[in-house]
């Protein structure tokens, strides 16, 4: 992978968290950023543990969150009306192609955006 930089989906965090170690070594030395949607999922998972939050919150504290602002905002209404994905995975594609980063999902829906610099992994 080139670059330092890279986007991650809510299931790449969900995959990394769990211990994945093959995309933890793909990830290792990347700026790892995800979207305010990315964390709103990932707190409000029904079964989280005290032990989880606190893995939460050490993750969080290591990648940068990108929030809704204008530009994100703008850029989810035109994927939206133009993919008819559904509102959350709107916005974290619109995060990753507004600020031009490669987006790492394990969601093939996404291949449907043909301007995102997609990564498709298979945990399998």
């Amino acid at each position: 992978m080139s670059g330092t930089d890279i986007f991650l989906d809510t299931n790449i965090c969900i995959y990394l968290l769990n211990g994945d170690t093959i995309l933890a070594e793909l990830l290792q030395e990347q700026n790892l950023y995800l979207s305010v949607i990315t964390e709103i999922e990932l707190y409000s998972y029904h079964s989280n543990s005290a032990l989880a939050i606190q893995v939460l919150n050490n993750f969080f504290q290591s990648v940068t969150i990108i929030n809704i602002e204008e530009k994100v905002k703008a850029k989810t209404i035109e994927i939206r009306k133009n993919f008819k994905l559904k509102l959350p995975d709107s916005i974290i594609a619109a995060s990753a192609l507004t600020y031009n980063l490669p987006f790492i999902t394990a969601d093939k829906g996404f291949r449907k955006i043909e301007l995102i610099d997609l990564i498709l992994y298979d945990n399998i």
